[in-house]
Formats: structure tokens, sequence, C-alpha cells
């Protein structure tokens, strides 16, 4: 673990990825302290998020002059890099713009950094592993099995050759709300699907950890705020099959459990491979950051709530 920051007040956090279902948590958790000065960035020429206490401007990372620009008008001391083409199947479609996105952009933000002196909190992903010997330690050898978790495990290795004052974050099955995200997450998924009255088949053969965004996004935070250095997992403690974590959605939100309809991976035939037993053992969050998710039930009634409060 790095020293801290010091006397360095307020602290310059630049997000980018702001408008997405991490990146609006991001932006809510830092406005929160006095400590930072949060400079959120989206493709959007608008933020999504509320009224916060962060500026925001449009930022393509596909365009390095745009990044160098932006970095030499703020200065960032901390970079969080969220922004990614996360959907993978669409990734294993168009490699071309997931390398572009994933890998690419990423060597622009770190040369970037580099320049300027800027620790980078890199989002990183499950899929970098085989799903064989889940749930898997900071440690474990990677072995991605589709081009989502191959870009960002090249992405990781860019990271870590680089010069800078890093730190990557490994996280899996992102859940939780936030406003007009582009895609919805398997919860909010789910959740529409089930509403409507609709069966849906869910997989019972992958096993994950399950995170909640708000949780993910303190860890983030404490992470910054102890400027940690390294490989760290924070995802939910509990692991769980997804079709297991789709019944716990439907009872906590009092939908009928029986519409979802048990598969397997080959049975549901989607384009891109799936590891199969991923999720993470976070002791070393929990030991080093004070990392403590909230657990998965706990969190779902939460969910619900803010759920419930966006609809009033």
């Amino acid at each position: 673990m790095s020293p801290p920051f010091g006397d360095i007040l307020p602290l310059r956090v630049l997000i980018t990825g702001a408008n997405g279902l991490l990146g609006q948590r991001l932006v809510e958790e830092f406005s929160r302290y006095g400590r930072y000065d949060v400079l959120a960035t989206g493709r959007d020429e608008r933020p999504r998020f509320g009224n916060l206490s962060a500026g925001y401007v449009r930022l393509d990372i596909l365009r390095r002059a745009d990044i160098e620009g932006l970095f030499a008008d703020f200065t960032p001391h901390v970079v969080i890099h969220a922004a990614a083409m996360t959907n993978v199947d669409a990734c294993e479609r168009e490699r071309a713009l997931c390398w572009r996105t994933n890998v690419q952009a990423t060597q622009y933000i770190i040369r970037a950094c580099e320049r300027y002196d800027s620790k980078l909190v890199f989002l990183s992903t499950d899929f970098v592993f085989d799903g064989q010997n889940g749930p898997y330690r900071e440690d474990d050898l990677p072995n991605p099995v589709n081009y989502y978790g191959a870009s960002k495990l090249t992405a990781e290795n860019e990271v870590r050759a680089s010069l800078l004052n890093w730190a990557i974050v490994r996280t899996a099955l992102l859940y939780g709300t936030a406003r007009n995200v582009n895609r919805p997450n398997f919860a909010l998924w789910l959740l529409d699907r089930l509403r409507r009255g609709e069966r849906v088949r869910v997989v019972v053969d992958q096993y994950r950890t399950p995170t909640y965004n708000v949780d993910l996004a303190r860890g983030i935070e404490q992470l910054v705020r102890r400027n940690a250095s390294g490989i760290y997992h924070l995802s939910g403690r509990e692991l769980v099959s997804i079709y297991e974590f789709a019944r716990q959605i439907a009872e906590v939100f009092e939908l009928d459990p029986d519409q979802i309809q048990p598969c397997t991976s080959e049975e549901l035939g989607q384009p891109a491979r799936r590891p199969s037993r991923t999720g993470f053992i976070i002791l070393k969050a929990e030991t080093e950051l004070g990392y403590r998710p909230r657990p998965l039930r706990e969190a779902l009634r939460e969910l619900r709530q803010q759920i419930e409060v966006d609809i009033r």
C-alpha cells in the first residue's frame, strides 16, 4: 500500500464512464466528501446523475487528443477509469470496437496519467478468469474464455506495465439502479420481465458473487482514501448461481419466482462463452481497505427501496 496523499486537499478526482451504473454511484460517493474535487465525464452532452457537487464534461475516450486536453485543464490527482464496453456478446461480435474501447482507450488514459503523475484506478472484471477454480484471489492466474475478458486482461497488463501508482479493481455481476442507464443490468432486466408476467430462462451452471453498485463505489472510495495500490477484488461475499440470484431477487421484490425457469449455459446458447464459476474471495479488500459489502438480501431490500423512491 502506497503512503497517503497527505496534505493534498482537495484531491482532484476524474471519473470516466460517469453516466453508467457504477459511474453514477462513484460520483455520488465521492461528492459526499469535501476532500474531493470531482470531475465526471461521459459520452453524453449532459450528466445523467442528479444535482451533486461535481463538474461534468463530455469525453470521448477513443479520442486521444480529447483526453490530453482534459488532463491539461483539470490535472487530476486520481483517475477512476470506469468507462468500458461491457456487453459480453457485443464484444464478441464487434471485436475491433471492443479493442479500441477497452484496450486502446486505456492506453491513452495511461499515457496521460504518466504525463501528469496521476494515480490510476482501473475497473476490471471476473471474466479475466476461466471459471474452473473460482472463487478467485487476487494472485490467481487469469485465463479468459471470451473476447471481453481478453480485452480487459490486456488492459490490466498495460496498467501493470506502466510507471504509474496504480490499482486494479476487479468486480463481478454488478447490479443496482441509476438514472437512465443505457443497458439494464441483470437485476433490473429480470424485474422488468417478471413484472410483465413473462417467464424467463436463467442459467443454473454459472456462479458469481453479485456486487451491489453502492457497495462497490464505497469500496473504491476507501481504496482512494488509503492510496492503496495493486489488485483488489471488490464484490459481494456470497457465491450463488445466477439462477439462485434471480430467485432471491423475485422473493425480495415479492414477485413469482416460479416464472424463472432453470436452464444450462448450453441451452441458453449465448454468443460468447461464459466462465462457469468465478466470484471472488474478498479477504484482502476487507483487511486492507475495510471493505464491507452488505449481505445479498439486505442489498436487494435496499435496491427495492431505491426503486420505489424513484417511482414516486
